[in-house]
């Protein structure tokens, strides 16, 4: 659905998008993420033809952004981070508003719009202005604005920002439905690293313009990450002998003690360590007094592979 090849944007001695190629497929979530200033806006502009490539390629839907674009804009619905709403309006007229610049007539109109309101969970508000609605049901109405012409592709930027966490929730609902029960195609930029962990199908994450990984969260946990840390207490036994059963197994990539005289072991996958720990435990004598388990997490890649935090 959407096809990206080696797209370049510059703005006079500043490449905002250097070099970036990868493609989106039908009815996929894809997740981008980027610390601020990688690219991530710029991208979205170009792909919703708001700004013009220096060189490259880019296709939505086979239609190119460039000589293309009024097609590209007519598939295409963009929910920006900020509230793009009338507030002094009620919700339904923002959304006649907004289907009537798409091009959508009297009596279809009325039917999509009382069906996005129904999708969004706020047909019982539908008359209520947008200034007297909470963050999270403005947040929801900017995406109901951008669904009201039944689009193929959705840019959804940033969607839950500064909301709270029930209305976070029904956000993150609301975008699997579009994708499973309506087949849109999503791109999703976020800070939020739980939440592209928890929808996401595949992730990019971009830096200094570049698209430096790309992939499912479990790729980008076995590409870039460390595996696991498994944090173990182990009292009345031979703490040598039980470091040198651990080190043998082909999943511990590494025992180290801390101060405490706790052990730190280093695995590739947590679950067969476990099982290996369990019985070289027992075999030097001594009891499991405590034990944690540190998964990779997307954070941990993202931070390995940019070495800042998405805030910075």
């Amino acid at each position: 659905m959407i096809e990206v090849g080696d797209l370049v944007k510059r703005y006079g001695d500043t490449t905002a998008v250097d070099g970036v190629t990868f493609e989106v497929a039908p009815a996929e979530l894809f997740g981008l993420l980027g610390p601020n200033g990688a690219g991530k806006s710029t991208m979205i502009g170009v792909l919703s033809c708001l700004l013009r490539p220096t060189s490259g390629r880019a296709r939505i839907g086979g239609h190119d952004v460039t000589t293309a674009s009024p097609r590209v804009r007519r598939i295409i619905g963009v929910v920006p981070q900020d509230v793009a709403l009338y507030p002094t309006l009620s919700a339904r007229a923002n959304l006649h508003f907004w289907g009537g610049l798409y091009g959508l007539k009297r009596r279809e109109l009325r039917r999509r719009v009382e069906e996005i309101l129904d999708l969004v969970g706020l047909t019982d508000r539908a008359g209520g202005r947008i200034e007297t609605f909470s963050g999270g049901m403005k947040r929801r109405i900017n995406i109901a604005a951008g669904l009201i012409h039944s689009p193929q592709v959705l840019f959804l930027d940033e969607p839950t920002v500064g909301v709270d966490p029930q209305s976070r929730r029904q956000i993150l609902d609301l975008v699997r439905r579009l994708r499973g029960e309506r087949g849109v195609t999503v791109v999703y930029t976020t800070h939020y690293m739980e939440e592209a962990s928890e929808i996401c199908d595949r992730i990019g994450v971009i830096d200094h313009g570049r698209l430096i990984a790309l992939g499912t969260l479990d790729e980008l946990k076995r590409r870039h990450g460390d595996g696991a840390q498994i944090h173990l207490a182990y009292e009345g036994g031979d703490v040598e002998a039980l470091r040198a059963r651990l080190a043998a197994s082909p999943d511990v990539n590494g025992v180290a003690t801390t101060g405490n005289g706790n052990l730190v072991i280093g695995s590739r996958a947590a679950g067969p360590t476990l099982g290996v720990l369990a019985a070289a435990a027992a075999a030097s004598g001594g009891r499991i007094a405590s034990l944690r388990v540190e998964e990779t997490t997307l954070e941990t890649v993202f931070l390995r592979l940019t070495g800042r935090s998405l805030r910075d």
